[in-house]
């Protein structure tokens, strides 16, 4: 199986604009992450806040980040919804646009069973063309993906990668060992990207590297390589602002650091908010100590 990539694919924010989405701003940040040497991008993940979007803004957003990139890196086009329906609409909306890939949430809120997880995930890949990345995020979503389905997930030939986000390292592994042959596993947690590469891992999908993509993919490369004293260095050395990023709900402080770099508005919706001051002090210094600029 070749991979959709390997290293590090950036979870793009979306900036807003009063109220709007700002394409301008989105076509800069598509720019300088290709510059700066990114793998992959991820357009309208969990990070890009689709779920306070309509599905027109969602699937805009989409098609915008696929052709600004045009084709110089793989792009993933979050599809997922709780309604198996939508999310089926979005996979061939994307597929037309000209995404690479797609990925996709597990159905939040309506908690179904674990069948109903493969049946979801089987009506997906059916549905169009479309390589289907399986994101496994239960901290969001309500429901964990368990070993036993996320193997006869992906015996499914569309199901060609997994992004794991879950806490529990242990299942993770066990889930990584249970279907290795069948899909590419990726990191959903930046605090987590070496631990889990140097367990077969092959990247991250990352909120991390909208603020740092250079370091980031020096450091998932790094593992690649199999330099894991040059990548753990550098896990070390990030985990400080990786802390920073999470210390409230992604992507409130991640819009900060950018705003902060001059990047975007700090623009949110409802009902995130903006960064609370303590927390916003906090990143600010940990930036500092790292030398990243201050925009304009």
């Amino acid at each position: 199986m070749t991979p959709i990539f390997e290293g590090c694919a950036t979870a793009l924010i979306t900036p807003f604009r009063n109220g709007e989405i700002d394409y301008p701003a989105l076509d800069r940040l598509v720019e300088w992450q290709i510059e700066s040497g990114i793998d992959a991008l991820v357009a309208a993940g969990t990070t890009g806040e689709p779920a306070t979007m309509t599905w027109e803004e969602h699937l805009d957003v989409i098609r915008r980040v696929v052709e600004v990139a045009h084709g110089r890196v793989p792009v993933i086009a979050g599809t997922g919804s709780n309604s198996t329906s939508e999310a089926v609409y979005a996979a061939r909306m994307s597929q037309e646009f000209g995404a690479d890939a797609q990925l996709v949430v597990t159905p939040y809120y309506n908690k179904t069973s674990q069948e109903g997880l493969v049946a979801h995930f089987n009506a997906v890949a059916d549905a169009a063309t479309l390589p289907v990345v399986v994101y496994n995020v239960p901290s969001r979503t309500g429901i964990n993906i368990g070993p036993w389905a996320l193997e006869q997930i992906c015996r499914h030939p569309k199901v060609v990668a997994v992004k794991e986000a879950s806490s529990d390292v242990g299942q993770s592994l066990d889930k990584l060992r249970l279907v290795e042959d069948n899909a590419v596993f990726y990191s959903g947690n930046d605090d987590l990207i070496v631990p889990t590469m140097a367990c077969g891992f092959r990247g991250v999908v990352s909120v991390l590297s909208n603020v740092v993509p250079a370091e980031t993919v020096e450091m998932t490369h790094a593992a690649l390589a199999g330099d894991y004293a040059k990548a753990a260095a550098l896990q070390m050395k990030l985990l400080p602002l990786i802390n920073a990023l999470f210390c409230e709900t992604s992507p409130i402080p991640v819009k900060a650091a950018m705003a902060r770099m001059g990047m975007c508005d700090e623009e949110l919706r409802l009902p995130l908010v903006p960064m609370q001051p303590k927390n916003r002090e906090k990143l600010f210094a940990i930036m500092d100590g790292l030398g990243l600029e201050v925009g304009a």
